[in-house]
């Protein structure tokens, strides 16, 4: 009972914010296509839901160990990461590696199921998710390459059902890495004191005396893209309203998070699950 608990420490499944953020963008790619793919039927749909739902916590999951190999001894020194499993001396990193390549075996038997083209980028964005936790070492962009990372599964859940890459798919992708630019910089200011002690560089520590402006321009630049992407489709609808709703939880973030108080940016930052939720609503619903 007690390894079964430090498995779940270890990969965060008691903090399920992490995976659904994942999944979020891969549901905003699989909307996109089941509209423009009239012959995909609605069970599909659902099924191709499920198994990104399967993957973004597979994959999570051992991004997280492997993230907590790599900063074990930056966790040490870190208040909020102190007594993560392997930080703490509770897990070894040979076992933790053996957890990795489970996770990452069964992420695989989900990724052989679709075409060759999603195949290809899902092993593409094993080099993304394993090169991030090195990137706050060397810039203060860390942020800018996790919205890289995070936001693949929308490009491979639009391959997944049309096997090409559009324009349009693009532009909701970046889009979505500006979202998780600005709302990884509001998880990333509960470190901002203990980060810059130890030489660990953020887009928090890099903007932190003009915080919300920068949090601001990426989140206008996400729902001005969002727009413009699905310009045609604005009107007395439910595409616009949850849009709409979008925009407002965006506002809500701006408002509540201050950079001197940690648990606000918690709580700011938990409610992009919901921001997440509403995009997927408003494309689903769009036509």
């Amino acid at each position: 009972m007690e390894h079964l608990k430090i498995f779940i420490n270890l990969t965060r499944l008691n903090k399920p914010i992490g995976f659904m953020l994942l999944f979020w963008p891969c549901s905003w790619g699989l909307a996109y296509a089941y509209n423009l793919n009239l012959n995909l039927s609605l069970n599909t749909f659902l099924y191709y839901l499920l198994i990104f739902f399967l993957g973004s916590v597979l994959m999570r999951s051992a991004g997280c160990i492997f993230n907590d190999i790599i900063d074990k001894d930056l966790d040490k020194e870190v208040k909020r990461t102190k007594q993560r499993p392997i930080a703490a001396g509770k897990i070894s990193i040979k076992q933790s590696f053996f957890y990795i390549i489970s996770l990452c075996a069964l992420a695989f038997l989900i990724l052989i199921q679709f075409n060759f083209l999603t195949i290809i980028l899902g092993l593409g964005s094993m080099l993304l998710a394993f090169s991030y936790p090195f990137m706050k070492r060397i810039t203060y962009w860390p942020q800018l390459f996790l919205g890289l990372t995070f936001n693949w599964g929308i490009i491979m859940a639009w391959t997944a059902i049309n096997n090409n890459i559009s324009y349009e798919i693009i532009v909701l992708y970046i889009s979505a890495i500006f979202w998780t630019l600005g709302y990884d910089t509001i998880y990333g200011v509960q470190d901002v004191v203990d980060d810059e002690i130890i030489g660990v560089k953020s887009t928090a520590i890099k903007f932190k005396n003009n915080i919300k402006l920068f949090v601001s321009s990426c989140y206008l630049l996400t729902f001005s893209l969002v727009a413009y992407l699905f310009k045609e489709n604005m009107g007395l609808n439910l595409f616009t309203l949850f849009l709409f709703m979008f925009f407002l939880s965006l506002i809500y973030q701006l408002k509540i998070f201050q950079k001197d108080n940690p648990n606000s940016c918690l709580k700011a930052f938990k409610t992009n699950n919901l921001s997440g939720l509403l995009i997927f609503l408003s494309i689903f619903f769009k036509s």
